[in-house]
C-alpha cells in the first residue's frame, strides 16, 4: 500500500511537470511504495534533499538559463547576438518587445522548469517533515529547502509577477489544480517568499561545510533584496506602475544588510576573482550563495554549466561552435565613460560612442565588456577585432563580447569543455556581498540618508579603481584611459538615488539584473524607450521596437498553463 507522503510527492510532480512519478522516487528513493519505516528513515528525506538541490543546474539549460541572461536582453544592458533577428526569433521579440505571443515556446518553457524545480524542493520538504525527529539535521534541512523554495519563487515572480504560489507541500492533485494566480497581491506574493526565507534565516547555520548550501548570511542577503523588491508596491490590478515605496519594507532592507550579519564576508580586492572558474577563486568572500559547478566529478561532462552554452563568441580553432549571444550594447560600454573629474557623466554618457583612445573609463568596463582592439578573456592571443570572427551577425548585433559569462580559451579541456555547446565548471554566484552593499545604499537613499547611501557607493567605487590585476597594463600596452573616483560632497535624496542607480547599472553590468531592476523602480518604458531611440544608429533592429507600459513589465502567462488550469490562472494585463 502506498503511504500518505507518496502519494504528496506524485501529485506535485504530476501536475509540476513529471510524468513518472514512481520512475523519479525509484530512481532516488528505494521502493515507490515508502513504507513508512522508509518514510522515516533521515538517508531517503537527504536523497530528496540533493535532489531539490540538484535540479537547480540539471532542468536549466541554453534557451532558459535561470541566471536570466535570455530574458535580460530586454534590458538596455545587452543585445541578444547570435546570427541574426531568426537565431531565437522568440528572445528577438522579447528583444524589441513586438510580437510576443502568449504560445511563445520560450516563455512556457521557464515556466515549468522553474514549476519542475519548486515540485522537487516540496516533495523533500513533505518527505523532511515525516521523517523521524530523533534525525539531527531535520530542520536545517528544512530551512536550506524553504529557502531553495523562495528562489525558486522569486525568479518565477520577477518574470510573471502574478504566479500561482505552491507553498503548501501537502496539496493533493485536486488541490493543485484549484490554484489559482490571483490569490495573493503582489504585495502578499512577496511576503510569502519572505516567509518562507524567515524560517531560513531563523534556523540556518553560520557557516556550511558544503558551499553550496545556504548560510545565516545567504538568507539575509536574499531577504534584502526581496524586501527590496517589495518595498515598489505593485499592487494596482489594472496597472505595473509604482504606486508608492513602503518605508517599513525599506527599514527591513537596512536590518538584513546590517554588516553584522555579514562577518564571515566581503568584497574582494578585485571585481574579477567573482568572474574566475579556478578553485582558489570559487566561493570566495563575496559570494554568499553560489550555483555550484563542477568538473571531474566521475561523470562525462561533470556538473557543468550548459546554460551559457550560447555565450561564447566563435573563434576559429578555439570555441569554434561559439554562438555569441548576450552581447553588451554600445549604450552599456558608452556608460562607464567618466568625466574629468573620474565619476560617471549621468545625464550625458550617451551623447556619443565611447572612444576608448580620447575618453576616461571605469576600470569594470574592461572587465565587463570586450571591446574591439583589446584581448579577449585577458589572453594577449585572442586580440577583439571588427571582423565575423567576434561577430556572428557580422556586425547586426556588434562586436562587443560579454566577459563575465566567458572563460579563457587557454583553459580549454580544464574548466571550459565541448560538448554539444560550450560549459564550464564556473560558479554562478546568486547573491554577491556588492549587491547587498548598493541594495543598502539604495534603501538609504530612499529614506532620505544620502549621506550613508553615498559612503556605501564609494565603498564599491575604491574597490573598482583598484580592480586591476588583469588589466594593469592597459594604459600602456592599448592606450585606454582609466580613471575613476569616489563621489565627494553632500547630494539630495533624488541625486544620491540617481548615483545608486547608475552605480547598480556599473557594478551589476551584464549580470541580469538590469532588466528586473529598471520594472522594480518603475522606469522601464522611459530608459527603455528612449535607448531604443538612441541605439538604432548602433543595432538597427531597435527600428521598430517599443515598450508599451503596463503590459510589456512582465512576461504573458503561457497560453498552455492557462488553458490546463480550468479557469483558476488569470492572464496578465495588456491584452496579450
Amino acid at each position: 500500500m502506498k503511504s500518505k507522503i507518496f502519494n504528496i510527492i506524485c501529485a506535485s510532480l504530476v501536475v509540476l511537470g513529471f510524468s513518472a512519478c514512481s520512475d523519479f522516487l525509484d530512481e532516488h528513493i528505494p521502493q515507490s511504495t515508502l513504507s513508512d519505516e522508509q518514510v522515516k528513515d533521515p538517508e531517503n528525506a537527504e536523497a530528496m534533499v540533493i535532489s531539490a538541490y540538484a535540479i537547480f543546474t540539471t532542468a536549466e539549460d541554453i534557451n532558459s538559463s535561470f541566471s536570466m541572461w535570455n530574458f535580460d536582453v530586454r534590458s538596455d544592458d545587452a543585445y541578444k547576438g547570435g546570427s541574426g533577428t531568426s537565431d531565437g526569433d522568440v528572445f528577438h521579440q522579447l528583444e524589441v518587445q513586438q510580437g510576443v505571443l502568449t504560445t511563445n515556446w520560450n516563455i512556457n518553457d521557464i515556466w515549468v522548469r522553474l514549476y519542475n524545480s519548486l515540485s522537487r524542493v516540496n516533495s523533500a520538504i513533505a518527505l523532511l517533515n515525516e521523517t523521524d525527529d530523533s534525525y539531527a539535521m531535520k530542520q536545517q534541512r528544512l530551512a536550506e529547502m524553504k529557502f531553495l523554495r523562495a528562489y525558486g519563487h522569486f525568479l518565477l515572480k520577477r518574470l510573471f509577477k502574478n504566479i500561482p504560489f505552491v507553498v503548501n507541500e501537502n496539496l493533493t492533485y485536486d488541490e493543485y489544480n484549484e490554484l489559482s494566480n490571483r490569490t495573493y497581491s503582489n504585495d502578499e506574493g512577496w511576503q510569502l517568499i519572505i516567509d518562507d526565507l524567515m524560517e531560513a534565516f531563523n534556523t540556518l547555520p553560520e557557516t556550511q561545510a558544503d558551499k553550496g548550501r545556504p548560510t545565516k548570511a545567504s538568507a539575509a542577503a536574499f531577504l534584502a533584496k526581496v524586501y527590496l523588491y517589495k518595498a515598489y508596491h505593485q499592487d494596482d490590478t489594472n496597472s505595473n506602475q509604482v504606486t508608492s515605496i513602503n518605508q517599513t519594507d525599506l527599514e527591513n532592507v537596512i536590518r538584513f544588510s546590517d554588516p553584522a550579519l555579514y562577518t564571515n564576508y566581503g568584497l574582494e580586492d578585485d571585481l574579477h576573482n567573482n568572474f574566475r572558474p579556478e578553485e582558489q577563486y570559487e566561493n570566495g568572500r563575496e559570494s554568499l550563495w553560489a550555483i555550484q559547478y563542477s568538473r571531474n566529478d566521475g561523470s562525462t561532462y561533470g556538473n557543468l554549466n550548459w546554460s551559457y552554452g550560447l555565450i561564447p563568441p566563435n573563434i576559429p580553432g578555439a570555441t569554434d561552435g561559439g554562438c555569441d549571444f548576450y552581447k553588451p550594447s554600445q549604450n552599456l560600454v558608452n556608460a562607464y565613460r567618466t568625466g574629468a573629474d573620474g565619476l560617471p557623466l549621468l545625464d550625458t554618457f550617451n551623447e556619443r560612442d565611447y572612444d576608448k583612445a580620447s575618453d576616461n573609463a571605469d576600470p569594470r568596463l574592461f572587465l565587463t565588456v570586450g571591446i574591439p582592439g583589446l584581448p579577449y578573456m585577458f589572453n594577449r592571443n585572442y586580440m577583439m577585432e571588427e571582423t565575423s570572427i567576434w561577430s556572428r551577425s557580422n556586425g547586426l548585433y556588434g562586436y562587443n563580447v560579454s566577459l563575465k559569462q566567458n572563460v579563457d580559451p587557454a583553459l580549454i579541456d580544464s574548466y571550459l569543455i565541448k560538448g554539444s555547446y560550450w560549459a564550464s565548471s564556473m560558479n554562478r554566484i546568486v547573491f554577491r556581498y556588492a549587491d547587498v552593499l548598493l541594495e543598502r545604499a539604495e534603501a538609504y537613499a530612499q529614506l532620505g540618508q544620502a549621506d550613508q547611501a553615498i559612503t556605501l557607493v564609494n565603498r564599491i567605487r575604491s574597490r573598482a579603481a583598484s580592480s586591476t590585476q588583469m588589466i594593469g597594463n592597459y594604459p600602456n600596452t592599448y592606450g585606454v584611459k582609466m580613471y575613476i573616483t569616489n563621489y565627494k560632497g553632500s547630494y539630495s535624496k533624488d541625486e544620491a538615488l540617481r548615483i545608486v542607480k547608475m552605480e547598480r547599472r556599473l557594478e551589476l553590468g551584464m549580470e541580469c539584473e538590469r532588466f528586473f531592476d529598471l520594472v522594480r523602480w518603475g522606469d522601464a518604458a522611459t530608459v527603455l524607450n528612449k535607448y531604443y531611440a538612441e541605439e538604432i544608429d548602433n543595432c538597427a533592429i531597435y527600428g521598430g521596437a517599443h515598450f508599451t507600459t503596463d503590459k510589456d513589465e512582465y512576461l504573458p502567462i503561457p497560453f498552455s498553463q492557462i488553458s490546463a488550469s480550468n479557469g483558476h490562472y488569470t492572464q496578465n494585463i495588456g491584452n496579450w
